[in-house]
């Protein structure tokens, strides 16, 4: 799947988007040659919207590219709910070290494995903002994230890859069964809170979808102000006016707004509308349209 250099570079370029669009911190990634892991944290509780935008998105790159139809995975993505400190720092360990277990380079030559969050570590400016290795770091004997840590943090995974636990696959059985890493407090209190004996997925709940539309609401606003818009002036205008495209666009950059909201809350009409709108938006020079470039030009 992940054979080809062009094809990895390619998923982590659609995972950094959806990080992008969901909000998320990514404390660690790696993609090998027949999978990839992830250590994501989703404050907006979207981790399923997310995961199902990523892994449709490079299939659909990938089949585009082979001249290939069909589903690119098989089965359901393994998802973890796991603690933050001691739990969250082993499975980044664990992450990092995955190209040194599959005997793809040695523990001293982990950094110059590039498709993983390790390779990002002594690069910090070519980190994106929603890249995290604190938590890596901190947990590796309180690191900082600097040279000197960075150094120190190669160390400690080469003492892991010899003797400790992120070195050794039969002590990491845990990561591929079970619903929970952490202490039993821990998994208690998940049981509480999201009560996950009558469902699997109650992290995806109603409260979790509000959080979502607020964060749409908020990125339009936003864009409206940019544009010097009055939230009055999308029922009044053209449901195909460029200034909505644009807007439209933009807040799918930023975002995983569906058409069906974008739709409604741009009096763009039915929801496929938004779609050609913005097709052909960007297939006429959107350089050209005053609102976009505006746009494009907030961080």
């Amino acid at each position: 799947m992940f054979a080809g250099e062009a094809t990895k570079q390619a998923f982590e370029r659609c995972l950094f988007e959806a990080c992008a669009k969901s909000g998320w911190m990514l404390h660690a990634f790696v993609v090998m040659r027949n999978h990839y892991h992830l250590a994501l944290e989703t404050p907006e509780g979207n981790l399923v919207a997310g995961m199902h935008w990523l892994q449709a998105t490079f299939a659909t790159w990938f089949n585009r590219l082979r001249g290939e139809r069909g589903h690119l995975f098989q089965g359901r993505y393994k998802a973890l709910l796991v603690e933050e400190g001691a739990a969250l720092g082993q499975v980044c360990h664990y992450i990092h070290l995955n190209p040194v277990r599959a005997g793809v380079v040695p523990a001293e030559r982990l950094g110059e494995y590039r498709h993983g969050s390790f390779w990002y570590l002594g690069r910090p400016k070519a980190r994106p903002a929603f890249l995290d290795l604190q938590t890596a770091l901190s947990e590796a004997g309180g690191l900082a994230d600097t040279p000197a840590g960075w150094r120190c943090y190669g160390d400690y995974l080469a003492w892991q890859a010899q003797t400790g636990p992120a070195g050794r696959n039969a002590a990491y059985a845990c990561l591929s069964r079970g619903w929970a890493l952490g202490t039993r407090e821990f998994k208690v209190e998940l049981i509480k809170e999201h009560a996950l004996l009558a469902t699997s997925r109650a992290w995806e709940s109603e409260g979790a979808r509000e959080i979502r539309r607020h964060r749409w609401e908020a990125c339009l606003q936003r864009g409206l102000k940019a544009l010097g818009r009055d939230p009055a002036e999308a029922a009044s205008q053209p449901k195909s006016a460029p200034w909505k495209a644009a807007l439209a666009w933009w807040i799918k950059q930023r975002s995983q707004a569906g058409n069906g909201w974008l739709a409604e809350r741009l009096h763009m009409g039915r929801p496929e509308a938004v779609s050609v709108y913005i097709h052909r938006l960007l297939t006429a020079d959107p350089k050209k349209n005053a609102e976009f470039r505006r746009l494009t030009t907030i961080v």
